[in-house]
């Protein structure tokens, strides 16, 4: 899941939510990347882009009314 904050204060704000598991250097390519994009294509100061990571297990995740642990 990928959420666009733009509210008041520093924007935008981007927040990626996803499965435990990812690496830090995943993490790191990223962040690089959607801030690249925002900064490109967007038009945003690079230095106003945040990105937050929000980490889930499949216990903790469900699509569609089903938790991703009861999934096949």
């Amino acid at each position: 899941m990928l959420r666009l904050y733009c509210g008041t204060g520093r924007m935008p704000v981007i927040q990626i939510t996803l499965l435990k598991g990812r690496t830090l250097e995943q993490k790191r390519k990223v962040a690089a990347r959607v801030t690249d994009a925002l900064v490109e294509e967007a038009g945003a100061n690079r230095a106003a882009v945040t990105v937050t990571f929000v980490e889930v297990t499949k216990e903790e995740y469900a699509s569609g009314g089903v938790l991703l642990a009861d999934k096949q």
